[in-house]
């Protein structure tokens, strides 16, 4: 049904628009940018911060455009005097409690307050106020808060509930005395957050950021004694030249090698290559499930089978279904595969005693940050993975290099841990997990590739937050004999509060799904809490493009036709789920508490 339509007047220009829609979702269909410091797109308006006011003729105060609807032969001016004095007035009282530290602060290059400021010609503060107190939360190994830089904008708030489900920052007290932050003003370790990073990505000043690692990487780069080596993750390579610059989607892959190099890295891989393992491994996991269900007829087995290699997903599965711990794939993420292989197979290859080699990532998600630490990641008899960089951080230590990144020329990841697939580059995406397992599953039970055009599965791809298909298996090859006419249906959700309606919905229906992917942040890993702001859909859509174009640039497209998947297998693993490879490349998770309060708290 097409929606009902009204026509409006915004600063002379009519247009017209639809009748449920907002002044500032009006403004901005017509090109007008009405500025905010709250607003999130698709989210429910909270009107907090004021500087999004307009004027609307025989209407006497100035309203907030976000939360303000729009009516028939309605008139508005979004940049009249009167609207920019009462703006300025706002962000001078922001400015006047804020304790910015400008000068070294994480966001001076992209602070949205800052620039506001600027915009509006503010060059003096009118109003000496008393600041926040400044407090630094750095109690989790991925997120970083100062309550002095906060401007009680609240899209944390609605970025940790709404998008996500967690519910980990809430606001308490009131006016001047409001503070953001976890129940009772106890610090991030105290509840159950999962260090996804969407707060750090909404936030419009630096009150919450990732927690760097840069230097320690730097530290170990200057060590002659160390044997560096980076990988870098699938959705890297479609936003890093945000951080210089670029539009969004704008692959940057031999670019991003050849500033790698001149880092000093000792070897640079990719992740993509681990995530090419990650489907044999996780696939093969899903085809032993489905025999014992289908012709072992064992009523024991976990299914539906859960994707594993988002961390902030695990964690959030740790604290809030707990019951379906057997359902998850034993398979580590890319990231800590690739950390165990480079610990073991690689270190042994180099002549490299582990424990002079440092593993450095490059990711999209402060999570990992944390998924590095946890205890079941020391395979390798080391921490496998050092130090994880996200896509923020490497843009800010190419420019601290005084690298020229946008003139750089091309470089080759390294091998043996650099040839990857198309399918693994599509990890990146939401859906894309799923559609790489899928391309495998088919092509090794019926000895062909999956018949869709270009390998796609386009209902598991794009941003809807729940999405489904079913994949019919006929004509198997002899040993797979049991899923002839076996109709696989799948499921795919990203952003935590989509992936509760999921998992609660397999509860209810039993039987019906036999695999599921889950990202924890919304689009996938190409809209992960570490990589440049500010993502909107828009941004979302370019990078996931880019991430297409990659995965259809490649000449290998599926994971199995890897060779350096077949040779490490050969050479080392000898075949997917060997007791090696469980060693190495797989691990259990747990159950936690909600709250786990420290007995001095």
């Amino acid at each position: 049904m097409s929606k009902q339509m009204i026509n409006m007047t915004i600063n002379g220009k009519q247009i017209e628009t639809a009748k449920d829609s907002t002044v500032f979702q009006a403004a901005q269909k017509a090109g007008i940018k009405i500025p905010t410091l709250c607003y999130l797109e698709g989210k429910s308006p909270m009107a907090a911060c004021r500087v999004c006011v307009v004027e609307i003729e025989k209407v006497r105060a100035l309203a907030a455009s976000c939360s303000t609807p729009v009516f028939d032969g309605m008139v508005v001016h979004t940049n009249n005097k009167r609207v920019r004095d009462a703006r300025k007035i706002v962000v001078e009282l922001l400015l006047s409690e804020h304790e910015g530290n400008c000068q070294i602060c994480d966001r001076s290059d992209d602070c949205e307050l800052k620039q506001l400021a600027h915009d509006l010609g503010i060059r003096d503060i009118s109003f000496d106020g008393e600041k926040t107190a400044s407090y630094e939360d750095i109690s989790t190994v991925s997120l970083v808060r100062d309550a002095g830089k906060c401007i009680k904008c609240r899209r944390c708030i609605t970025a940790c509930n709404e998008t996500q489900g967690v519910g980990a920052l809430f606001p308490q007290y009131r006016g001047f005395e409001t503070r953001i932050g976890p129940a009772f003003t106890h610090q991030l370790d105290a509840v159950a957050c999962v260090q996804c990073g969407q707060c750090a990505a909404v936030c419009p000043v630096g009150a919450i950021t990732e927690r760097s690692h840069i230097e320690q990487v730097v530290e170990a780069l200057e060590d002659p004694s160390k044997t560096v080596v980076v990988q870098t993750a699938p959705a890297i390579r479609a936003a890093l030249g945000e951080a210089f610059g670029m539009p969004p989607g704008t692959l940057v892959t031999g670019k991003m090698v050849s500033a790698l190099r001149q880092l000093g890295f000792d070897g640079i891989f990719d992740t993509n290559f681990t995530a090419d393992l990650t489907i044999l491994e996780e696939g093969s996991e899903l085809l032993m499930r489905l025999h014992a269900a289908l012709k072992e007829k064992r009523d024991d087995v976990a299914l539906p089978q859960y994707t594993s290699c988002s961390p902030g997903w695990i964690q959030y599965m740790e604290y809030y279904f707990p019951e379906i711990i057997p359902n998850i794939s034993s398979c580590k993420s890319p990231q800590q595969m690739f950390g165990a292989l480079a610990k073991t197979y690689y270190a042994a290859q180099k002549k490299v005693d582990p424990k002079d080699m440092v593993v450095v990532s490059i990711m999209p998600c402060t999570a990992k940050k944390f998924e590095a630490k946890r205890p079941e990641m020391f395979s390798s008899g080391y921490q496998d993975v050092d130090y994880v960089l996200t896509t923020r951080e490497l843009g800010s230590l190419i420019k601290m290099h005084g690298i020229d990144f946008s003139s750089l020329e091309n470089s080759e990841m390294d091998s043996p841990l650099g040839l990857s697939s198309g399918a693994a580059d599509i990890f990146a995406n939401s859906g894309g997990v799923m559609e790489a397992a899928l391309r495998t599953v088919y092509a090794l039970t019926t000895g062909r590739n999956l018949p869709t055009k270009n390998l796609h599965v386009k209902e598991v791809s794009g941003l809807k937050g729940i999405k489904m298909a079913s994949v019919t298996l006929t004509d198997v090859v002899d040993a797979w004999d049991f899923l002839e006419g076996v109709e696989v249906k799948v499921a795919v959700a990203h952003g935590l509060e989509n992936a509760s309606t999921l998992v609660k919905y397999s509860q209810e229906h039993p039987g019906e799904l036999h695999f599921i992917e889950i990202m924890t942040c919304p689009g996938g890993c190409i809209g992960g809490g570490g990589q440049p702001r500010f993502t909107t859909d828009d941004v979302r859509r370019a990078r996931i493009a880019a991430i297409y174009k990659e995965d259809e640039g490649k000449t290998i497209r599926q994971s199995h036709e890897n060779p350096a998947i077949t040779e490490i297998y050969e050479r080392f693993l000898e075949k997917p789920l060997s007791e090696r490879s469980h060693k190495l490349l797989h691990t259990h998770y747990h159950m936690k508490e909600k709250v786990h309060l420290k007995e001095d708290a």
